[in-house]
């Protein structure tokens, strides 16, 4: 049986991918911060027959790798394919970051995955594995306002070619991912408005191209090729990129980054956000947010498509009538009204959330309201 490990696996491309791989036959091993949301995952999985273990490690930490590659020997023996897929973003002026700050991502980003690919070569020499490295497209075109997060990501996409050259020798793929514009909550975590809908990947879509590339065991994968050959492009005049995104910064979800603001963390693994650091120049104090309900916690990791979708979260509350039993279809019918596609599946992504929160409990293709939602 060959073995994956996906870090930043709590949310986004990391958690699609385990559910994904492990629905594929892989064994994986999940890595991420936020203990609850790994936990979920893994009775997922376990529910679907799959066989998955879980840590929650921050993988800034270099001494984190060895940890992680023990988990995976001592359950399963090997590894066959590893994902550095954990990402993090203190939002600010680059100028403004703390030295805290800086060593988280470019810890998130070069560091720790570079050493858990050293930790990791002895068992990956035995398999001639595949490394992925997930990078983004301000890897190319840094964007304003998201602190270290462009230069490294610029690191993560270096780091790429160079192991690429030094590992082939030894059988092993290495493979950068350019992921596109991703639908996850990491830039509304950090504050920003985020990317506009239409420009949206479902990040169940970038984790299908991961997977099937470990068949061909490309140099790069472009999971949005037209995103790619735009930000090519944008890299080719940088002039003229510069005076469009200093004036359109919502192009790519980015707040105006010449405006001081106060710089906040957040993970896009699902783990909560950082504590804000200190107020850069004379922006406001960030406000401490209410400690969120049950209910909240519940929906955070599908609220991004939520609000892609229209799909209000007064409604969804007032679903959870205990002993009510929802049938998804009718769910989508009462909100969306002629539901397309995408609307089917966001809905069902929305009772699967509150199924793992145990507000309901599946039964067959529908669910049964165990708990309302105060």
């Amino acid at each position: 049986m060959s073995v994956v490990v996906v870090t930043g696996a709590s949310s986004g491309i990391g958690r699609a991918l385990a559910l994904r791989a492990a629905r594929a036959g892989y064994d994986v091993v999940a890595i991420g911060r936020n203990a609850a949301a790994l936990a979920a995952l893994a009775e997922r999985v376990g529910r679907e027959g799959g066989r998955i273990v879980t840590a929650a490690h921050d993988i800034a930490n270099p001494a984190n790798a060895r940890a992680i590659v023990d988990l995976a020997r001592r359950t399963f023996g090997r590894i066959d394919v590893l994902v550095n897929n954990a990402g993090q973003v203190a939002v600010g002026p680059l100028s403004a970051q703390s030295d805290e700050a800086l060593r988280a991502q470019f810890g998130t980003h070069a560091i720790g995955p570079i050493a858990l690919v050293r930790e990791a070569l002895p068992l990956l020499r035995e398999s001639r594995g595949h490394v992925f490295l997930v990078g983004s497209g301000v890897a190319r075109v840094p964007v304003g306002g998201l602190g270290a997060y462009p230069p490294s990501k610029a690191a993560t996409r270096s780091a790429a070619s160079v192991l690429r050259r030094e590992l082939k020798p030894l059988g092993i793929a290495v493979t950068y991912v350019d992921p596109g514009v991703v639908d996850t909550a990491f830039m509304t975590r950090a504050g920003m408005p985020g990317a506009p809908a239409r420009l949206l990947v479902t990040p169940e879509e970038v984790a299908r191209k991961i997977l099937l590339a470990i068949s061909t065991r490309p140099r790069v994968l472009n999971a949005v090729p037209w995103q790619t050959a735009f930000v090519a492009i944008a890299e080719l005049f940088p002039r003229v990129t510069d005076f469009v995104l200093e004036r359109n910064p919502a192009l790519v979800g980015a707040n105006d980054a010449a405006a001081p603001r106060a710089i906040e963390s957040a993970p896009d693994d699902g783990a909560p956000a950082q504590a804000p650091q200190a107020p850069a120049h004379d922006a406001a104090p960030v406000s401490p947010a209410s400690e969120p309900d049950a209910f909240e916690t519940a929906i955070e990791p599908v609220r991004r498509r939520m609000e892609r979708v229209k799909l209000r979260e007064q409604f969804v509350r007032d679903l959870l009538h205990e002993g009510e039993s929802l049938d998804p279809n009718e769910v989508a019918l009462r909100w969306a009204g002629m539901p397309n596609k995408n609307e089917r599946a966001a809905t069902i992504e929305v009772l699967d959330a509150l199924a793992e929160a145990r507000f309901l409990a599946r039964e067959g293709a529908n669910y049964r309201v165990l708990r309302g939602p105060d």
